[in-house]
């Protein structure tokens, strides 16, 4: 069954309790998204529901709420699987902003964290289990915890877990659970595997569509550059330079990511990088540092898409077009969040007009084509030392603090020699 796409103008409707109205009052939220306002009395009604709705749009508190609320009634456990650390840890933390006051405890199960303390968390008997696939199964396996008394399944960003290769894990993980649970599934876009997922494993799902899948916000305005790779580090230079607020650039490779940051150092700016080379504490040090204004800009692969929830982003700059035209839509989401404006731009090569071409298709939009600006002067690049997440410098190859100079006396930094980019 297929839900229409409806608003409310309060939570009082919606068959949320007290206490937890209570919280979202002093939390400010007033008014209910789409997604919630369709969400939340259909899994009130132990539906099981199949959401397609774009980032940004409230999904956490749409699933979030009535698993606080129905597993409190239930005395179960719930499950929310999500395809990277940061969008787990995220999640985690606002499903504890709304039942923190009530007692609600969760433990999250993610690569990179001590497998110690998740297994001490696991031993809390905590009412939510937060996880990646991966680090699930891995627990499972060494019979750390059991799925028995799972009564509700999340599958948050369904599509990027599929695209990242968490099929497998997810149906192991679906056969682990008891068959009598209530499942949610949540996507942006509806790939066939998705539908052939909630066809086998969820019983009648209602589909709950705010927005046509691979939608983008309206309220983002979108454009290209045609641009060669050359002229694209003054292109972004001029972009940064006409940009107040706070900016996220997306790379195709993590290689890149890491250039295209100390490119960005270089022109003056407060910048840090987030991808699958960097540790578990350097992705929350740049996420932190980003949210808090530490860093201007951040620069991100697709691997961290998703778990981007940073409000009030002025700027997307795909500073390479994705490998994946879903990924588009996910990158683009991240401005433009909770009803603001935002922008997106592109820097496309004259050979990816096909590229182009099956971004519109699936967007249902004419991307418009921006004339380039006119472009600074070519920057001398590694002159300055470049910031580390931490507040420091590197120099020589090893992090210095306060501008000392590492035992020895260190290197002299060789002369700038220009070489092509």
């Amino acid at each position: 069954m297929t839900q229409k796409n409806t608003t409310v103008s309060s939570f009082n409707t919606l068959g949320i309790s007290a206490p937890i109205l209570a919280i979202l009052n002093q939390l400010e939220f007033a008014t209910p998204t789409p997604i919630q306002h369709q969400c939340i009395p259909a899994a009130f009604d132990g539906k099981d529901i199949v959401g397609i709705a774009q980032t940004g749009t409230g999904k956490t508190l749409a699933f979030g709420i009535p698993m606080i609320q129905l597993l409190e009634q239930n005395r179960g456990q719930g499950l929310i699987l999500l395809p990277t650390r940061e969008l787990a840890l995220q999640v985690d933390e606002v499903l504890r902003s709304i039942g923190g006051k009530l007692g609600l405890r969760t433990a999250v199960l993610i690569g990179g964290a001590s497998s110690y303390q998740q297994i001490q968390a696991i031993r809390r008997n905590p009412h939510i289990f937060i996880s990646t696939p991966g680090r699930l199964i891995d627990h499972l396996q060494q019979k750390n915890l059991s799925l028995a008394r799972i009564k509700m399944i999340v599958l948050d960003e369904a599509d990027r877990m599929f695209d990242i290769g968490f099929a497998p894990q997810i149906k192991q993980i679906l056969n682990y659970a008891p068959a009598d649970r209530q499942t949610l599934m949540f996507s942006a876009t509806m790939p066939k595997e998705i539908a052939e997922m909630a066809n086998r494993y969820m019983r009648t799902p209602w589909r709950i569509e705010v927005a046509p899948a691979g939608t983008t916000v309206a309220q983002i305005e979108q454009e290209i550059f045609i641009v060669s790779k050359e002229l694209r580090p003054q292109l972004l230079d001029k972009l940064l330079a006409d940009t107040k607020g706070t900016v996220l650039v997306f790379s195709r490779t993590k290689r890149g990511a890491k250039k295209i940051t100390g490119l960005i150092r270089d022109m003056g700016h407060a910048a840090t990088e987030i991808h699958s080379d960097r540790s578990l504490a350097q992705r929350q040090a740049a996420m932190v540092g980003f949210k808090t204004g530490k860093f201007r800009v951040l620069v991100a692969t697709d691997i961290a898409a998703r778990g981007i929830d940073v409000d009030n982003i002025e700027l997307v700059v795909n500073y390479d077009l994705p490998d994946n035209p879903e990924d588009y839509v996910h990158r683009v989401g991240r401005t433009g969040r909770a009803g603001l404006t935002g922008k997106a731009v592109s820097f496309v090569g004259p050979e990816q007009r096909r590229d182009i071409q099956t971004i519109e298709h699936l967007i249902k939009k004419y991307l418009p084509v921006a004339p380039l600006p006119v472009l600074p002067p070519r920057r001398p690049m590694g002159i300055r030392p470049k910031e580390n997440d931490f507040g420091g410098h590197y120099r020589g190859g090893r992090p210095q603090f306060g501008g000392r100079p590492s035992f020895g006396g260190g290197r002299r930094p060789a002369p700038y020699t220009r070489k092509k980019w």
